[in-house]
């Protein structure tokens, strides 16, 4: 009895992974459509062709890395350029499939539209539009270079660097930006403010309170990370990211980071803050 009972049990399985065992999908389609949004030339919906899986994620080709959305995914591009969009459709057993299909942004939307200038790093005319900080006199260093600004060091000490932005009095604006670090980090704190207070060098900046916060005491940054700050961030209350302007001019956008050791450091890029 226990032989029968065995065979029925195991003997439709095949013996070679590669014939199937039904654990993983091997017809999986990550194909999908983009449809504009007639309403905003900024405004797009991903439809995947294909809805016989699990989950969906997408990666809409603005630095901030995959996330996971519906099958059908409305999304918001307020800069103009061209966006390479990915689809990972996710079967059983974890198996992936993924497609790829380029979108270009004619305008850029005239609310939205990022005001800091250079926050991708990647010219030289990028890097000059940013100012270091001096904090501590030394122990920890922002570098501008591939790309990305990056920081490391420790010892307690920390630096930062800084814009001066153009504001509208009483128009509410967001921060956002991708930060990584590969290692993690330990007893570090990652602040980003904006205020009318000017940054003065050789003295800590804490103008207006913190509006994105990624802090090991708060319960992020000590394991490896990477995406959008309001992602990556903790604690809701240093996290918000937003700000009413309160006059209409110069504002100073101010990110520092230090702390006891940032072993492979944070980099930081795509810097934005946008109208809303």
């Amino acid at each position: 009895m226990s032989a029968i009972l065995l065979n029925i049990l195991f003997g439709c399985q095949p013996e070679d992974i590669s014939q199937g065992n039904g654990l993983t999908d091997t017809s999986l389609n990550a194909a999908f459509t983009i449809v504009a949004d007639g309403t905003s030339p900024n405004k797009f919906t991903l439809k995947a062709t294909n809805k016989n899986y699990i989950m969906s994620k997408w990666d809409i080709g603005d630095g901030a890395g995959a996330f996971i959305g519906g099958m059908e995914q409305s999304i918001f591009l307020p800069d103009a350029g061209t966006y390479n969009i990915t689809h990972t459709a996710v079967g059983k057993g974890a198996s992936t499939a993924s497609a790829t299909s380029p979108i270009t942004v004619l305008t850029s939307d005239p609310n939205s539209g990022n005001i800091v200038q250079g926050g991708s790093f990647e010219t030289s005319s990028d890097i000059a539009k940013w100012t270091i900080l001096r904090i501590s006199s030394s122990g920890t260093s922002w570098v501008f270079g591939g790309g990305k600004a990056t920081v490391t060091g420790g010892g307690w000490n920390q630096q930062g660097f800084y814009q001066a932005i153009t504001v509208i009095k009483d128009k509410t604006y967001k921060i956002d930006l991708v930060a990584s670090s590969t290692t993690g980090v330990s007893n570090t704190w990652f602040e980003v403010y904006c205020s009318t207070t000017a940054p003065t060098q050789d003295s800590d900046y804490s103008a207006d309170g913190i509006k994105r916060n990624i802090n090991t005491w708060d319960g992020c940054g000590g394991a490896a990370f990477s995406g959008k700050t309001s992602n990556v961030g903790c604690n809701s209350s240093k996290n918000v990211g937003t700000f009413k302007a309160p006059i209409s001019g110069t504002m100073y956008l101010v990110i520092k980071c230090g702390g006891e050791d940032l072993k492979g450091g944070i980099s930081v890029d795509n810097i934005e803050v946008r109208g809303q």
